[in-house]
């Protein structure tokens, strides 16, 4: 790692990404936001403004780039952007980070392959427990549901005690935390019900603990992801997992869930890191059918999106809004 630089380069200009540039900036850290849609080498200052729930705002000038701008990216390098941009952005920044370690801000299953295959020497995985929202161009509503923690894919304690301190601040908090692949799989399950009930009823991530019937499809999916979390060595309960998302479901009550959002602004979604992914792994142990329902809701957000899709799927670039 580049410990003589401080200097953060985040890249997504999502809800997420913008977020955690202002909070940084405020806490007086050095931080770059580059944007997937636009590679010009363009160089701008923009006032962002943080929304909390209760209706404090927090806003900063940031210096907003494209990746072309850099011919290198000394320092830390967080990815904020949509995991299914990963492997185009693991080629487009190979060249470019040297020793610079990797932080990525993405929840899903397997999401941090690409560097790994790639040879990125230090990958670092963060799972995500907050919810962020845009709600114009300069303005992203945020609220923060717990402390995140920060794990190693590839890499080294002492680096990682350094990215938890080089990013936390009093609204954005992170900790260390051993095991990350545990933490992963728990918030991914929780993720395949959250990405696929939600879109698919049109509804908040407040349902799940206002609603029975929509807590047993829960119940349901949690059920058919923890046999293959346990095939794959990550024991887990469905208890423990319940417990969480309803404890997220109370503390997100009205707010959106990324997958909503993307679908009623006619984007790709992140569906593919989630419920597919959780297929594919089951299929490679020959237990494609004990996750009967969580295809069936993840086939289904997939058709919805497609519906939508404003665009060509392949024309969407990596920065697009990351809402967890």
């Amino acid at each position: 790692m580049h410990l003589n630089s401080d200097h953060i380069y985040i890249i997504g200009c999502g809800a997420i990404g913008k977020a955690l540039a202002v909070f940084l900036r405020l806490s007086g850290r050095k931080v770059t936001l580059i944007r997937g849609s636009v590679n010009d080498g363009s160089r701008k200052v923009e006032q962002i403004r943080v929304q909390m729930s209760d209706g404090t705002l927090h806003e900063a000038e940031v210096v907003v780039s494209t990746l072309n701008a850099f011919p290198m990216l000394n320092g830390l390098i967080v990815l904020a952007n949509k995991s299914f941009a990963n492997e185009q952005l693991a080629v487009a920044l190979k060249n470019k980070t040297g020793s610079s370690p990797i932080l990525l801000l993405q929840n899903g299953l397997g999401v941090e392959q690409p560097f790994l295959t790639h040879g990125f020497p230090e990958v670092y995985r963060c799972v995500l427990f907050v919810t962020s929202q845009i709600i114009d161009e300069t303005t992203v509503r945020f609220k923060p549901v717990a402390s995140c923690p920060v794990g190693i894919e590839r890499g080294n304690t002492d680096c990682l005690q350094h990215i938890v301190r080089q990013l936390t601040t009093p609204h954005f908090e992170f900790h260390s935390k051993a095991h990350i692949q545990d933490i992963v799989w728990k918030k991914a399950i929780i993720n395949c019900v959250f990405n696929s009930v939600c879109p698919l009823l049109e509804t908040d991530n407040g349902v799940f603990q206002r609603n029975e019937v929509a807590l047993d499809i829960a119940r349901r999916v949690i059920g058919e992801c923890i046999a293959i979390a346990s095939a794959s060595g990550i024991l887990l309960t469905v208890h423990e997992v319940e417990e969480n998302l309803l404890q997220i479901s109370r503390s997100s009550d009205g707010q959106l869930i990324s997958t909503l959002q993307d679908i009623r602004a006619g984007r790709r979604t992140e569906i593919e890191t989630l419920n597919f992914e959780m297929m594919n792994i089951a299929a490679k142990m020959d237990l494609s059918q004990a996750v009967q329902e969580t295809k069936m809701l993840g086939e289904l957000v997939k058709l919805k999106a497609e519906l939508n899709l404003k665009t060509n799927p392949e024309t969407l670039k990596p920065e697009q809004i990351a809402i967890k």
